[in-house]
């Protein structure tokens, strides 16, 4: 992508004002100006997000629910394998997003994913509980997240797997194991990338603990684009409902 296009991505991530009543409203307000060039610049910021989906085994069959999945560029780390799975829920709030993802589903001939426009907090895919549910940098822009984490664990099947990749912060006294930020990492990120309603949070892990058996979790820094001495912290959890 340009350096253009890039541009008009920061504009909104940093300038424009996001309006609306509710949440629906401001998420479009956010992204609709955006999504066309949404993917390239989520690659280079967003990461960790193949590094969580690879973590999961694809279950043979399997039903897959993606929460806050928006263009549906998530889907392609299946490659393949996606065609193992007998459905893929996608779902999102932003209707410019989810327009990105509907394209994208019909050009790869994804008969099994549907696109859905819903709320993570009350979505339930019909039928039958789903084996996995994940959150790639969605948690952080949801504002009941702890509902939606309830959410997932309810549709998910005993032995069921949860999937989280996200922006957080430490507690100031994490627990045993758990990396500790410094002041300035705990106070800088959560108002930095408030104003884009992402909420970096020092409680994700502690209720993904408390509500899942975890097998994996990663504590990283990333880099972001356009500010080189700057990392963000995220991690990734992977769990299971027992």
């Amino acid at each position: 992508m340009s350096f253009a296009s890039d541009i008009k991505i920061l504009y909104h991530m940093a300038m424009r004002p996001i309006r609306g009543s509710d949440h629906a409203e401001r998420m479009e307000s956010f992204y609709g100006g955006q999504a066309n060039a949404y993917d390239d610049f989520r690659r280079r910021l967003l990461h960790g997000r193949r590094n969580m989906w690879s973590s999961i085994e694809i279950p043979q069959g399997g039903r897959w629910v993606d929460m806050g999945g928006g263009t549906g560029s998530n889907l392609e780390y299946f490659n393949s394998s996606i065609h193992q799975l007998k459905k893929v829920y996608l779902v999102d709030l932003a209707d410019s997003l989810l327009s990105v993802a509907r394209k994208r589903v019909r050009d790869q001939g994804w008969h099994n994913v549907d696109v859905v426009s819903a709320d993570a907090t009350r979505f339930q895919p019909p039928g039958e509980p789903v084996d996995v549910v994940t959150f790639s940098y969605s948690l952080t822009m949801i504002p009941n997240w702890f509902a939606a984490i309830e959410n997932a664990w309810t549709m998910l099947r005993p032995g069921g797997t949860i999937g989280v990749v996200d922006f957080y912060v430490s507690r100031k006294h994490p627990a045993t194991g758990l990396r500790k930020h410094s002041w300035w990492t705990r106070n800088f990120w959560p108002v930095w990338l408030s104003s884009d309603n992402v909420f970096p949070s020092s409680d994700h892990i502690a209720m993904l603990d408390y509500r899942f058996q975890r097998s994996k979790l990663e504590e990283n820094m990333a880099k972001i684009p356009y500010l080189p001495c700057a990392r963000a912290p995220y991690y990734i959890f992977i769990g299971h409902k027992t």
